[in-house]
């Protein structure tokens, strides 16, 4: 059976028996302490948190899932994958254990023909909390299934909780007898490869505190509505079904092992060491798919930087197989072809997708090969001190700085014969992890703690939010923040927080900046500096309080700053209008991948690779301004998330979106985007745009900077003032200053040129006289000489010249020349002077610790360079001392 069939099936029983069909939410969900989706209740969270109330009293889903803490090990065991599919259902208050079990039981032994998955009921175990007698009674009644088949387990295995205080409650875990060629007989408790868990079953019914660890909490009493949440795992069923033996070989992602072992001539099922590569492959490719699908772009941070580290380590592994070609147009497409059924929309998207992973892989290709002559360079400093192996260091810095994969290091490093201090690097590679993990938990509890706000919520429901409507209200407040805690009262000088039961106050989100303003009341003023949504339905201001005091349930007027808020709309409109004008010239692949707009100016990240020429960056801002002549109606609609879909409103990545949806519309199909935001009335209200900056942001990522309105007219004035002074200056007409500004740029070039053949000219002329003055010392000739004013190009010839004239007796001559304030030396030595056993190397080292640098070369010639000019002269006496000797 195939995995979208197993898929459809369970949407399909739990939809006939009355729950609602909730589509996956994207892998990247707004939550501040997840980078990705990792668990099928995720979405859930806050129903069963009771921070909102469900829409709907039963419900099922198969959310798309990653989880990335065990990236090292994928492919090592059959257990561990980055992507994959839990399938779940979930009842708020309707039914609890017996329907949760009962719908289990039935879709899991139900036959295939009538919809079910058709598994033998004499090969199904459960497990259940030792202390939950009704969960096993219920088992015993439903499933007919003995006593020695329902097993007791203690909290850490069949208790759920979130490791905060909530909800919890036993769970009841189903598993599948795969047969005695897996392993001992004896149930779960026993072994569970051969006995494969499927499903587990959270009955969600206590309210816990004080936890500890995963078995240790508190119970502090019974959930007023008692909950279920379930999840199966898609991957596990399938591979069940299927007959295979792990998650790699099912349907979904097999199809990649096998192009990647014709494309590399290996064979899957004969080397261990291959099929972990093979198993890295398929994973790897499938997951990157599926994060690009939902928005994510390789990068250097967070989602980015897991996201660029599995195609990466995809492409390695190819590598590690024999295959150097690039890899990605072959895999990806068999990936694609495999996920489409159950996520169509990868395909409609793939052009864009495609993109991005192939801009990767070409830059990872060229990482490859700069870390590569970045490890000849340390392999030969190795072999040169008599070394057998790299250390630790240097392998850790090939990884961290440049990219460059363990892996790749060690095959490289046997290749010429050396060892790699692997221990040395696993340590440096820890030390990281460790201080990586310890930032994000500093940062993960800036923002896990919203304790304070939900209190604020529960107590006064949601903030009646008018930003759409008005720019003041009258208003009440309901709660006063400050240090995280409450407080009744917020004095003149104070920051603090001010939560108001309505308010017109953008809050920032979907890129745009949140609104300024003030707030007043009867004596007494607050300047609002920031305003935040810290849990969903309530808006919090950070306010400055300037005069007076203000108080709990004090009615205060919410003001917007008019300008501010103008400038805000007319820069979100031009987001739109940007992103609308880049896909009318680039085409449709140039997709919106994150923004930002505050009044005046906006940021747009867009999917495309390689810059845009002059034409195409002139294309955009004139189809821009085009649309605002054009005076285009701007509007909003709000409709459910399919109804957008279907109408063509374009959903853009990052964003998370509810079941209703507000669609933007600017001249009706050519801008239309869900979008919570506020904007202008009509595209003329924009007043202008003007691109100031295009760059990289990354591999397939590009970034464009505009200004709009009156910060745009204002751009344009200075560059026309710039012009005209220009005109001034050059006595000349607009149109011909950048033809005069080049002709003067070649003169000066022309110019300096002559000045140093020059100054060349006079230095070698006065290098008769300086040969003139060697002193004997030691038994050589010696010439120590401050080069005033010459450069490192400069001292060398000057060097080499004085060597020359003194061909006739050993020699040795120091030349430093003090460019830039900044001293380059040049030692040269003749034969003769070599044969006495002398050294330019070891003279350069002498130069190199009185001028505060270092150098190197052979044993003629060497050079160097240093910070200290005021040690020249020191430097010169100190090479006569070592001759002397």
């Amino acid at each position: 059976m195939h995995t979208a069939e197993i898929r459809r099936r369970f949407l399909d029983h739990f939809e006939q028996a009355g729950h609602t069909v909730v589509p996956s939410a994207p892998l990247l969900f707004d939550d501040p302490n997840l980078l990705f989706v990792n668990a099928g209740m995720v979405p859930f969270k806050p129903y069963f948190l009771g921070q909102e109330t469900p829409p709907w009293q039963t419900a099922t889903s198969v959310q798309k899932c990653v989880r990335t803490l065990d990236i090292e090990e994928v492919g090592k065991t059959t257990r561990h994958g980055t992507f994959f599919q839990m399938n779940g259902n979930f009842s708020f208050g309707d039914y609890f254990k017996e329907g949760a079990i009962t719908h289990a039981w039935r879709l899991i032994t139900g036959s295939v023909a009538d919809g079910g998955l058709g598994i033998d009921a004499d090969k199904i175990w459960v497990t259940v909390l030792h202390s939950d007698q009704e969960a096993r009674e219920i088992w015993r009644r439903v499933a007919g299934l003995p006593d020695e088949r329902i097993q007791d387990r203690g909290l850490l295995d069949n208790y759920w909780h979130m490791g905060v205080p909530g909800p919890g409650g036993p769970c009841s875990e189903i598993y599948v007898d795969r047969g005695p060629e897996f392993g001992p007989d004896g149930g779960p408790v026993v072994d569970e490869d051969r006995f494969l868990e499927i499903w587990n079953l959270v009955f969600m019914q206590e309210e816990i505190a004080n936890v500890r660890a995963k078995d240790q909490f508190d119970v502090i009493g019974e959930l007023p509505n008692k909950n279920i949440d379930t999840g199966m795992g898609l991957e596990r069923v399938a591979y069940l079904l299927q007959g295979k033996g792990n998650l790699y070989e099912i349907d979904e992602v097999f199809p990649v092992i096998e192009k990647a072992s014709e494309v590399s001539g290996r064979t899957y099922g004969k080397d261990h060491a291959d099929d972990v590569r093979f198993r890295v492959v398929a994973d790897h490719v499938r997951s990157g798919l599926m994060l690009m699908g939902d928005g994510v772009t390789p990068g250097n941070e967070a989602r980015g930087y897991v996201l660029r580290r599995l195609l990466r380590r995809a492409v390695r592994s190819m590598r590690l197989l024999g295959f150097e070609d690039p890899a990605l147009p072959l895999l990806l497409p068999v990936s694609l072809e495999r996920m489409k059924a159950s996520y169509p929309e990868l395909e409609a998207d793939f052009p864009r997708i495609e993109q991005i992973a192939y801009a990767e892989e070409d830059a990872f290709r060229q990482t490859l090969g700069k870390g590569t002559q970045i490890f000849e360079s340390a392999a030969v400093k190795v072999k040169e001190s008599g070394g057998s192996g790299l250390s630790g260091e240097a392998a850790f810095t090939l990884h961290d700085t440049y990219g460059f994969p363990i892996d790749i290091t060690l095959e490289m490093a046997a290749e010429k014969g050396l060892s790699v201090d692997e221990e040395g690097f696993r340590s440096l590679m820890a030390e990281q992890r460790s201080r990586a993990k310890a930032d994000a938990k500093a940062k993960k509890g800036s923002h896990a703690d919203t304790t304070v706000y939900r209190s604020a919520l529960d107590a006064n429901g949601p903030t009646d939010w008018q930003a759409y409507t008005t720019l003041t209200t009258e208003s009440r407040v309901q709660a006063l923040i400050a240090g995280g805690a409450t407080v009744p009262v917020l004095g003149a000088g104070s920051v603090g927080e001010v939560v108001l039961d309505r308010t017109p106050f953008y809050a920032e989100s979907g890129g745009q900046h949140a609104d300024a303003g003030h707030l007043q009341w009867d004596g007494g003023r607050a300047e609002v500096l920031d305003v935040q949504r810290p849990v969903r339905g309530l808006v919090v201001h950070q306010v400055r309080v300037l005069d007076g005091e203000l108080t709990l349930d004090a009615p205060v007027e919410a003001v917007v700053d008019a300008e501010w808020r103008l400038g805000a709309r007319q820069a979100h409109s031009g987001t739109h209008v940007v992103h609308a004008a880049l896909r009318e010239v680039l085409g449709p692949t140039a997709l919106q991948a994150g923004s930002y707009n505050r009044p005046g100016y906006l940021r747009l990240d867009y999917g495309w690779s390689g810059a845009l020429s002059p034409d195409q960056l002139h294309g955009v801002e004139e189809a821009s301004n085009r649309a605002l002549r054009a005076d285009l109606p701007v509007t909003a609609k709000t409709m459910s998330l399919p109804e957008a879909r279907e109408w063509g409103a374009l959903a853009l990545f990052g964003e998370t979106y509810g079941e209703d949806v507000r669609v933007v519309e600017i001249g009706g199909p050519w801008s239309r985007e869900l979008c919570g935001g506020t904007h202008v009335d009509r595209s003329s209200q924009i007043g202008t745009v003007v691109i100031t900056s295009d760059g990289s942001v990354g591999a397939g990522n590009r970034r464009v900077e505009a200004l709009v309105g009156i910060e745009g007219f204002q751009y344009l004035a200075k560059e026309r003032d710039v012009v005209r002074q220009l005109t001034d200056l050059l006595k000349t007409q607009p149109e011909d200053v950048p033809g005069r500004v080049n002709d003067l740029l070649e003169r000066l070039k022309a110019a300096e040129k002559a000045a140093e053949k020059i100054k060349a000219a006079q230095l070698l002329g006065a290098a008769g006289d300086v040969a003139a003055s060697a002193r004997d010392v030691g038994g050589v000739a010696y010439v120590g000489h401050h080069a005033a004013g010459a450069a490192g190009g400069d001292v060398r010839t000057i060097a080499l010249d004085i060597r020359k004239r003194l061909a006739d007796r050993p020699a040795v001559v120091v030349v430093i020349g003090d460019a830039g304030d900044k001293p380059a030396a040049v030692v040269a030595l003749n034969e003769a002077a070599q044969e006495r056993g002398l050294s330019a190397n070891d003279l350069i080292k002498v130069v190199g610790a009185q001028i505060g640098g270092k150098g190197g070369g052979k044993a003629d010639v060497a050079q160097g360079g240093g910070t200290d000019v005021a040690g020249i002269p020191a430097a010169l006496s100190a090479v006569e001392a070592a001759l002397a000797r």
